[in-house]
């Protein structure tokens, strides 16, 4: 059987299936009335890992979770992210992981979040025009301060990965992978080897017609959705894998949540493991 927990760093207990918030609306409205309908309802529903970021509404999504559920309860854990910001000229989106930027983004998503500490700190993507060891020293110094419990990576290589271990600790890994996206396998290997969480993002991407006609009749032999094969095949994948998909309808955040009690048979992760080769 499948476990349903992780422990992020060792010590910090988390269901395994999460939930990302990117896709929630933040705009004032009936759209962010359902927005903070979902939040909750993941909660209610024992969801207790949610991932958002400054950049999702530079910081409208991180308010957006507090307001829907602030006080948290026990063991809810809220990742967020830092090191993309708005370039002054243009207003686009850009990597900047300069210390101080990185130190006045933690400092407002504390204040949006309304914590005084965020237990899972991630740095969105490495800034290649800011040398490694000064984004990696700003957030083991902020861990320092009180201000940040855990330090994790996104987008990463494993040699990218192995030079920011030689930094801090790193206890989580946020990559692009799904059962038709496997390009950061390395990745995933070097977490699995270190017992680093990976919490893949985009975790029921799409491939090829032929490899989702095969995704499609597995999930009919197990009378199942192809959503709820793809999240069920990623906890069967790796035991540190903690899927995080999003969506902003609670049918379908339910939809996905079924996926942590679907057993498929070796023959079925088989055929599916095998689609790697042709997506």
């Amino acid at each position: 059987m499948t476990s349903t927990a992780f422990r992020i760093g060792g010590d910090l207990k988390v269901r395994r299936l999460g939930f990302g918030a990117m896709h929630l609306p933040t705009e004032p409205g009936p759209a962010r009335e359902a927005s903070l309908a979902v939040a909750r309802r993941a909660v209610e529903l024992g969801v207790t890992l949610i991932d958002t970021a400054y950049m999702y509404g530079a910081g409208a999504n991180e308010a957006l979770l507090a307001e829907a559920l602030h006080p948290y309860p026990d063991g809810l854990l809220i990742t967020t992210k830092v090191g993309v910001a708005r370039s002054g000229s243009s207003g686009e989106w850009k990597l900047d992981g300069r210390p101080a930027v990185l130190r006045e983004q933690v400092e407002h998503a504390l204040r949006r979040l309304r914590v005084e500490r965020i237990e899972l700190l991630q740095l969105h993507r490495i800034d290649p025009e800011t040398p490694l060891v000064d984004q990696a020293g700003t957030l083991r110094d902020l861990q320092a301060e009180g201000k940040i419990g855990r330090i994790g990576l996104s987008e990463v290589t494993a040699d990218e990965l192995n030079q920011a271990r030689q930094i801090v600790e790193v206890v989580s890994v946020q990559n692009r992978y799904s059962l038709l996206d496997r390009e950061h396998e390395p990745v995933l290997r070097a977490c699995e080897a270190e017992g680093i969480a990976f919490l893949p993002w985009r975790p029921v991407a799409w491939g090829q017609s032929g490899a989702q006609a095969e995704v499609a009749a597995v999930a009919s032999e197990l009378d199942a959705t192809p959503t709820q094969v793809a999240l069920a095949w990623l906890l069967g994948h790796s035991p540190v894998i903690l899927p995080i998909p999003g969506t902003a309808r609670i049918d379908h955040l339910e939809e996905n949540l079924v996926a942590e009690r679907l057993e498929m048979t070796p023959a079925h992760r088989d055929r599916l493991d095998r689609l790697s080769e042709v997506a």
